[in-house]
């Protein structure tokens, strides 16, 4: 499910994943060799703050810069690109419509839009799937997956990718290409996926492969070198040495570091339990959680998941963002760096599926 596909009239070209943060550019491409896979290039270019805030593009200029340096540090070639959009600029709903066709439903989801986002429906893109008959609440009605997204955003996003001299083929939600990165296909299990990046934190929940919960909150891996930096009295240079080398620290010893960031590490405990909470009282697409899932930059913090695991008292994982990909023999990046591809993995997969 994309927000946008452009028409591709030729036979299917060779495309690239693009994921563009507040701080970060990360580019992949696969190439399908019969049944297994192989990386073509993958690469990040880090960019200033301020370049990019809160996902809307304040230096046009520095963002195209930065593209430059990943595609080529990626020893990519190609211009085809399959771009992610940020989770927090998008509206995921699950709305029910009664049993009709798909042709009648196109017209009943503008109508159900309008009630169920706080835009007009001329001021977004806008893409939809109807979900599987198991997660329609009631026989009468069925549930359909409805995601939205501002022109504005899109636009600005297709322009930089533009002047970058790439051809945008389409963009998708970054759920929905974590999702497919990270989630075993014909699983059935309900996963709630934390995805803890530059700026913020996502929650997603799925149902089998469907998304059905998604929120985000301002906490953050920067945020944790912020609390390392004040709290020890070093720089954030520094701090950022000390959060990769110590992770949250000691928590048996409750050293300064633990000290610092056990506030943050104890909301992240309280806001994945609100989500599940929420969804387990609310939604109610399934009964229980079975797997929470971390990815993201701040996942690979050195002890943040087995304190998560004992304070949830839940099995959590590094995410796998090759789940979905064969190789001939093991993935060539490790999983505690390709956790921060993601995204931009989920999006390379569906070019070349």
């Amino acid at each position: 499910m994309a927000i946008w596909n452009k028409k591709i009239i030729d036979t299917d070209p060779e495309l690239f994943g693009l994921d563009l943060s507040d701080l970060s550019i990360k580019v992949v491409q696969l190439k399908k060799k019969g049944k297994y896979s192989e990386i073509v290039g993958m690469a990040q270019a880090n960019i200033p703050q301020g370049t990019i805030v809160d996902s809307v593009i304040i230096k046009p200029e520095v963002v195209v810069e930065g593209i430059h340096k990943a595609v080529k540090a990626a020893n990519i070639a190609i211009k085809d690109v399959y771009c992610s959009l940020p989770e927090s600029k998008a509206f995921l709903r699950i709305i029910s419509i009664p049993q009709m066709t798909q042709g009648e439903a196109a017209e009943a989801i503008k109508w159900e839009m309008e009630a169920n986002i706080p835009m007009a429906i001329d001021q977004v893109y806008y893409d939809w799937q109807i979900l599987p008959e198991e997660l329609h609440k009631t026989p009468e009605k069925m549930s359909i997956l409805v995601v939205a997204i501002a022109r504005t955003v899109v636009d600005q996003l297709m322009s930089v990718i533009e002047d970058a001299g790439l051809e945008v083929r389409g963009f998708e939600v970054e759920s929905m290409a974590q999702s497919r990165s990270l989630l075993a296909s014909g699983s059935s299990k309900t996963t709630m996926i934390v995805d803890i990046g530059d700026r913020r934190t996502s929650f997603l929940i799925v149902v089998g492969d469907v998304p059905v919960f998604t929120s985000s909150i301002p906490l953050s891996a920067e945020t944790m070198t912020d609390v390392i930096s004040k709290g020890l009295g070093v720089s954030y240079a520094e701090a950022e040495k000390v959060k990769f080398e110590h992770g949250i620290g000691s928590v048996l010893k409750n050293d300064h570091i633990f000290q610092a960031v056990k506030p943050v590490i104890q909301s992240f405990v309280q806001e994945i339990n609100k989500s599940i909470n929420f969804y387990l009282t609310g939604l109610k697409y399934s009964d229980s959680v079975d797997t929470i899932i971390l990815c993201g930059g701040g996942a690979r913090m050195k002890g943040l998941i087995p304190y998560l695991s004992r304070s949830l008292n839940r099995k959590i994982e590094l995410g796998d963002p090759w789940a979905n990909t064969t190789f001939k023999s093991l993935p060539p990046v490790d999983r505690e760096i390709s956790a921060q591809y993601v995204t931009a993995i989920g999006l390379a997969s569906q070019t070349h599926e």
